[in-house]
C-alpha cells in the first residue's frame, strides 16, 4: 500500500481528507506541525482535537513540535499583511517545508496537507509551494466532492471544537473584528 504523511493542521479538517486518501489508496500517518498557533493554549487545544481524531480514524500521529518562534521568522516583514496575503503563503510554506523534511526522515514517498480542504485558503498557492518542495507531493482539493461539508459533519457528529480563526494572532484579531462587526449590525 501506498504511504502518505499528512500535514494536518487541525483535527476538525482531518476528518473527510483521512478518508478521501484511504479511498484512493493510501494509508495515512498524520503529522501536526502548526508553530504559527497562537496563543499556546489554543495549540493544545486543537493538538487534542488531533489526538482524537487519529484514534477514531485510526491513524499513527506524528506529533512536531511547537516552535512560535520559526514561524515568527518566516513571516518576518509580512505581519502587516492581510488574511490570505504573502504572510499565509510564508506560513503554509515553513508548515509545508517541515513536513517534507518529515516525510523523507520517516520513509514516506508521499505528502499531502488538509490546509486545502478550507474554503478560505487559495489551493493553487498550496499545492504549487507543496510541489516545489516535495517530488512526491499530492496536489489534491479536499474541499471537493463535498470534502468541507464532510468534514464539518464529522466535527458535529464528535462534538470536536471549531476554532474561529485560521490559527496565527493576527487571524485571531481579524476574527474577533469581524464578529464584533456582526454583533454590532445584528443589534441594530
Amino acid at each position: 500500500m501506498k504511504k502518505v504523511l499528512l500535514h494536518i493542521c487541525c483535527g476538525v479538517c482531518a476528518g473527510s481528507v483521512v478518508q478521501r486518501l484511504r479511498d484512493d489508496g493510501f494509508e495515512v500517518t498524520g503529522y501536526f506541525y502548526n508553530p504559527n498557533i497562537y496563543p499556546q493554549e489554543e495549540y493544545k487545544q486543537r493538538l487534542e482535537v488531533v489526538r482524537q481524531a487519529s484514534q477514531l480514524l485510526g491513524f499513527t500521529l506524528v506529533e512536531g513540535l511547537y516552535e512560535p518562534s520559526a514561524w515568527q521568522k518566516c513571516i518576518q516583514g509580512l505581519e502587516a499583511e492581510p488574511e490570505g496575503g504573502k504572510r499565509c503563503l510564508a506560513c503554509f510554506r515553513v508548515r509545508l517545508q517541515k513536513t517534507a523534511e518529515k516525510t523523507k526522515e520517516l520513509g514516506i514517498e508521499h505528502m499531502a496537507s488538509t490546509l486545502s480542504v478550507s474554503p478560505h485558503k487559495n489551493v493553487q498557492e498550496i499545492n504549487k509551494i507543496g510541489s516545489e518542495i516535495c517530488a512526491g507531493f499530492l496536489p489534491y482539493d479536499f474541499k471537493k466532492q463535498d470534502g468541507f461539508k464532510k468534514t464539518m459533519d464529522f466535527a458535529k457528529e464528535h462534538n470536536f471544537y471549531r476554532q474561529h480563526y485560521c490559527g496565527c494572532e493576527k487571524s485571531r484579531i481579524e476574527a474577533e473584528l469581524r464578529d464584533a462587526n456582526k454583533s454590532r449590525i445584528g443589534t441594530k
